[in-house]
């Protein structure tokens, strides 16, 4: 079963080794140092330059509908055959609210607040980003559900940096008529 995998930037490339990960979605402020693994190629790394707020700040970069939309639209070219690894500064907010929202993306038919319930046993420190999760719900249709879903499992633990988790995507479903 193909997995999304979350982790901080310290954690990139030990993730993408251990996984074996040929995919990788980079949320973080433009300027911030960071290193590819050799094993991925640029054509398959998108990166979302970003600051990891909900309101608008001057000077920063709030995460945007223009961001969310070019992660869908680029995560529909990855062929699933290998893990696609999801990273920001600290694997807490952006990241785990991004692979909450692929998820839910490549898996239209699964609950939000199962997914939300497992993304919290999962990253007991996940606090996804809300504002991505606001705009992921408008974008995807889901009608406030994957709002709902993140407010139920509340802030994260505190912490300094996540530990690096899995989301499983499930097949999809067959219809029987």
């Amino acid at each position: 079963m193909t997995a999304i995998h979350v982790c901080s930037l310290t954690k990139l490339e030990e993730t993408v080794t251990l996984t074996g990960a040929r995919h990788v979605i980079t949320l973080i402020n433009a300027g911030t140092p960071m290193r590819l693994p050799a094993t991925i190629g640029h054509d398959r790394h998108l990166f979302l330059a970003m600051h990891d707020i909900v309101d608008t700040v001057d000077g920063m970069t709030p995460p945007g509908e223009t961001h969310v939309a070019q992660m869908l639209d680029w995560v529909q070219d990855w062929d699933r055959t290998t893990p696609l690894v999801v990273h920001c500064f600290a694997g807490i907010s952006r990241s785990t609210a991004a692979a909450f929202t692929l998820v839910a993306a490549l898996n239209p038919w699964r609950d939000e607040a199962a997914l939300a319930a497992l993304l919290r046993q999962r990253a007991p420190s996940a606090t996804p980003n809300r504002r991505i999760v606001e705009i992921a719900d408008r974008l995807l249709g889901r009608d406030g559900r994957m709002i709902s879903a993140i407010e139920a499992i509340g802030r994260g633990a505190d912490a300094f940096e996540g530990t690096p988790f899995a989301l499983e995507l499930e097949a999809p479903r067959q219809r029987n008529d």
